[in-house]
């Protein structure tokens, strides 16, 4: 026999279904579409609604790790106060967490 006879498929495994590959490709785009891609688009959906609800005497944590009392809410920004005396002003989609208390309380 020869080197050729010898690395040759063997008769009648040609190849085999040829959708197999693409059928198989597309289940694993599903799988990591319900797996990766809708939990994030869901966490990305609640967050924005979080940061949407931000009104004035919320207290609210940053993603720089600051602390504050909402005392002022603008379209992009939000005013903060850390400290008596000492405002800040920020963006919105830099509030990590909010722990809603109402106005007048404190």
């Amino acid at each position: 026999m020869t080197l050729l006879a010898l690395m040759a498929p063997p008769a009648g495994a040609e190849g085999g279904n040829p959708l197999a590959f693409p059928i198989m490709m597309g289940i694993l785009i599903l799988i990591m579409y319900f797996l990766m891609i809708r939990p994030q688009q869901a966490q990305a959906k609640k967050q924005k609604a979080m940061i949407d609800a931000v009104k004035k005497g919320d207290r609210v944590l940053t993603t720089g790790g600051l602390y504050g009392k909402v005392v002022g809410v603008h379209d992009t920004m939000v005013v903060l106060q850390i400290a008596k005396d000492v405002n800040v002003e920020i963006q919105k989609g830099a509030i990590a967490s909010v722990s809603a208390q109402g106005e007048g309380k404190e």
